[in-house]
This record gives structure tokens, C-alpha cells and sequence, in this order.
């Protein structure tokens, strides 16, 4: 079997793959690198959307489909509509991604090959790769792919799943005001579990319409498509309508120890590093700001890598999942109280992990529940730091 040497590899051609190699491409220190791209799927599809905030203009605006300037939270039988005022929320689909970064990585130092790795693991001095065609080797090695180790067991981390279905669809009427979006929609929901319906109107006709819960158990197909079609038929009023595309998945939220697998020459990156809003599930916008500390630390050349967030924004996540994974049935109140009592401006500035000590102690007051006070208390004893 063949060896081929390169600096970089990056194992995953997916958001944080691409977002990595992106700015790899943009920063001349790497137009001398020879970097390497292996994903086993050839990234002709469209199967996922992304969805993320910001404000004004941003990198990805020129590939985005649509954009939002108001929003919807349906909870507890009443209507929160916010205005997102210097925000807007934004949709990407990822076939148009992964043909932009296609484009844009047509470049001499970057390949890009169609391979299924089978094994990372390094000496002293490397990291190797080995696929069925051949084995790579490289100074870094990116990877993308989730630890084997990685188990909704393990004893250190809780562990909730937000998992979803969604269908485009296109009804005969004009149904959807493709002004506004549905963040959440507790109308119609799932028993006692922290489930709800999500809806992405792209024109007047057609919408994304997901149905996702945040729960520890996964359900099953026919159950997503029950409520999926009790959502169109009873809370839309439709009941032809075409689907014209479907997605799922599963994103891990967890406080799981991600930074435990990263070695001198591997780094774990996307999902596999902890670059999952775990109390919140968002992740695209956290690819680009990882991938950016990632290229800072290459270039200033520190002997190991290590990804971390600051300490206090743990411990809220810790008290999110906490509440969610043992009171899975708070979740519609969890929520209806942070939307109903809080300005978007200061819920974004919490999840984008941007608040002050003073915004967030507002959110927690404002959540008001015994479990979340009190677990509030026992991080701020234990040492808490502003």
C-alpha cells in the first residue's frame, strides 16, 4: 500500500471540515501546505440545513437561501412573536455549501478524495491515516468523526439528543408567511417530552416543517411522520400537499469530554470536538469560530492544542441538560418562560456565549424553577467566576 505525505488532513467534509479547510484556503501561511480532504460520501446532495443567527452582514450571505427578521414561539397556548431587531436568521442549505466550497478549494495545495478512513493513530512525530486505497501521513490530522468511545452512558456527562425529521413541502395554498419563521411550536407534541414543531417558510407555498424533540430517547420513523402529518393536517389546515424533500438527524447535546481525544497530532473537530451548542444544538456558526482558533494555533505553533469555552457557560449548559435530561417534561415551560421574559438580543448574546454575568443571571431568575435555581446556587458557591 502507498504512503502519501501531507501537512494537514482533514477527515469529514461536512460543516466544520469545510469551514476549517475554507479558512485554511483564505490565509496565505497555508498556500505552501499541501492539505488533504477525505470523506467517504462524495457531498452531491443536500442532507442537512443549516440555520443560524447574526448580525448584519456575514461570510456565508452570498449562498444563503433565506432570511428571516421576525420570529415565532408558540408555547403554553400563547403566541411570543419577537422582532430580531440587528439580527437575522438565516437558512443554508448544504448542497449549495458544499458546491461553494468545491469551487473555492479547486486549488493546487488541496485535495479532495472520495475515501473511507478506517483508522487515525500517530508516533512521536506524525499522525496516519489509513484508508482502503492507501495511508496518509501529515503533521496534523483533523477529525471530524465521532470517538468509539462516545456513549450516552459514559458516567462524567449528561446526555440529551436533539433528533428530527423534516419534510419540505408544498401546499396548493398560500399558507406560509415567509416573513416570519417558527422557532418553536408546542401546539402539538409528543406526550410529556420536550418536543416541538419548527418551520422555515421559504415562500408563501413552501416550508420546511420539522417536527424535533430534545429528549435522551430516540423514536422512531413512523413516529415522526405521525406528527409531522397531525402538524400540517391540524395546526396548517392542509391537507394536500406535495413533499418534495426530507431530512433527519441526530445532533448530540452534551457536556460529554470531548477535549479528552485530541493527542499532540489528532485534533477532534465538528461534533467529535465539542463544537455543539449543548444546551442548544446550533453548531454552524461555532465551525466558523473554531476553525478561526484552529488556524490561530497552527500559526503560533503552541505544543498541544486545546478547544474550550469559558467556564461559566459549562456550568449553564450543565444546568440545561441537567433539567432536561432528568425533568424532560419542563421543557415547553423551560422555554415559554426564557422567550416570554427575555429580549431576543439577550437570549442570542447567551447562546452565542457573548453575556455578561448580570444577562445571564436575568435568563436564570427569569426561568424561576426550583431545579434550575438551585443548581444555579451550586455553581456560583462552588466557585463560579464572572
Amino acid at each position: 500500500m502507498s504512503t502519501f505525505n501531507y501537512h494537514y488532513i482533514i477527515i469529514g467534509a461536512g460543516a466544520a471540515g469545510l469551514n476549517l479547510a475554507l479558512a485554511m484556503n483564505e490565509d496565505a501561511f497555508f498556500k505552501d501546505k499541501k492539505i488533504l480532504i477525505l470523506d467517504k460520501d462524495k457531498k452531491t446532495e443536500n442532507d442537512r440545513t443549516w440555520s443560524f443567527w447574526e448580525k448584519g452582514n456575514g461570510k456565508w450571505d452570498h449562498i444563503v437561501s433565506k432570511t428571516w427578521k421576525k420570529s415565532i414561539v408558540t408555547a403554553k397556548g400563547e403566541d411570543i412573536n419577537f422582532d430580531l431587531k440587528k439580527y437575522t436568521y438565516k437558512m443554508l442549505r448544504s448542497a449549495d455549501f458544499y458546491q461553494f466550497a468545491k469551487t473555492e478549494l479547486d486549488s493546487s495545495n488541496i485535495e479532495w478524495k472520495t475515501e473511507d478512513v478506517q483508522k487515525v493513530v500517530q508516533n512521536q512525530d506524525k499522525a496516519i491515516v489509513t484508508t482502503p486505497e492507501s495511508d496518509y501521513t501529515a503533521d496534523f490530522v483533523f477529525d471530524s468523526r465521532i470517538p468509539s468511545l462516545y456513549t450516552l452512558d459514559h458516567p462524567d456527562s449528561l446526555n440529551i439528543a436533539q433528533h428530527f425529521k423534516g419534510w419540505i413541502i408544498e401546499t396548493e395554498e398560500e399558507v406560509f408567511d415567509d416573513t416570519q419563521f417558527t422557532m418553536m411550536d408546542y401546539s402539538i407534541k409528543d406526550g410529556e417530552t420536550t418536543s416541538f414543531t419548527y418551520v422555515l417558510p421559504l415562500s408563501p407555498t413552501k416550508a420546511l416543517v420539522e417536527f424535533t424533540y430534545f429528549s435522551p430517547d430516540l423514536v422512531s420513523e413512523a413516529t415522526y411522520d405521525h406528527y409531522l402529518k397531525r402538524y400540517i393536517s391540524e395546526k396548517l389546515e392542509q391537507e394536500n400537499y406535495k413533499i418534495l424533500e426530507t431530512e433527519k438527524g441526530v445532533i448530540p447535546m452534551t457536556n460529554f469530554p470531548f477535549e479528552d481525544f485530541n493527542q499532540k497530532h489528532i485534533i477532534k473537530i465538528g461534533t467529535a470536538g465539542g463544537w455543539v451548542k449543548a444546551s442548544s444544538g446550533y453548531s454552524f456558526k461555532n465551525c466558523e469560530k473554531k476553525s478561526k482558533k484552529i488556524i490561530k494555533f497552527l500559526k503560533s505553533n503552541p505544543d498541544y492544542y486545546r478547544n474550550s469555552s469559558p467556564t461559566k457557560f459549562k456550568h449553564y449548559d450543565k444546568i440545561f441538560l441537567e433539567v432536561l435530561s432528568k425533568e424532560n417534561h419542563f421543557g415547553e415551560e423551560l422555554f415559554y418562560r426564557m422567550y416570554k421574559n427575555n429580549s431576543i438580543r439577550t437570549i442570542f448574546r447567551f447562546l452565542d456565549e457573548k453575556s455578561l454575568f448580570s444577562e445571564d443571571l436575568k435568563i436564570i431568575l427569569n426561568l424561576s424553577s426550583k431545579p434550575f435555581i438551585k443548581a444555579f446556587l451550586r455553581h456560583v458557591k462552588s466557585g463560579l467566576k464572572t
